[in-house]
């Protein structure tokens, strides 16, 4: 079997606001197995999460780069920069590129872990759907700048994606489930 091409788009964002260029790479076979329309699915996550933070900027075009991996490979990367020898849900990459007139902003990278999204997810009593889509957007909001170490950066990351998910139609990834053990 050999393995797709990769997924690049580009399409044109909303008025006033850059193109957006999206670089998807599924090396593990098994998300394309699991999640149907794929390739649309992270398209508009991404699209939601950038569209909704960017101020207008002079970019001509918003670079993303998805990547759709494993557990293996998540692990490695995520003990070879940030020192935890263990696989995560997502590590996001921002690239720090500065953002010139016209010339594209290189946002970064959004690396997933199949293994461990579908483990938190069924864990959860989430769809593997609606949990990759949150993990990307949320992905997204930290190349764009967001972060949760502190508590009221936390809360108004978690307010922003809660509000990307609804306007996406999923439900609130936090709200707790009370029929989990029903």
């Amino acid at each position: 079997m050999t393995t797709p091409a990769p997924y690049v788009e580009t399409t044109t964002g909303p008025a006033g606001q850059p193109s957006l260029d999206l670089d998807l790479d599924v090396p593990c076979t098994s998300w394309r197995d699991q999640v149907p329309d794929l390739d649309h699915l992270v398209d508009l996550a991404v699209r939601a999460a950038v569209f909704s933070d960017l101020k207008p900027l002079s970019a001509s075009t918003v670079e993303v780069s998805v990547v759709l991996s494993d557990d293996a490979s998540v692990s490695d990367l995520n003990r070879d920069w940030r020192g935890q020898d263990k696989p995560t849900n997502v590590l996001s990459f921002p690239s720090g590129a500065r953002v010139g007139a016209g010339l594209p902003f290189i946002a970064g990278d959004v690396i997933l872990a199949f293994e461990t999204v579908v483990a938190e997810a069924a864990r959860d009593g989430k769809s593997l759907e609606a949990h990759l889509i949150h993990l990307i957007v949320h992905g997204c909001l930290h190349l764009l700048g967001h972060d949760h170490q502190i508590e009221a950066e936390a809360e108004e990351m978690e307010a922003l994606e809660v509000s990307l998910l609804q306007a996406l139609g999923y439900p609130d990834p936090y709200a707790e489930r009370t029929d989990r053990d029903e």
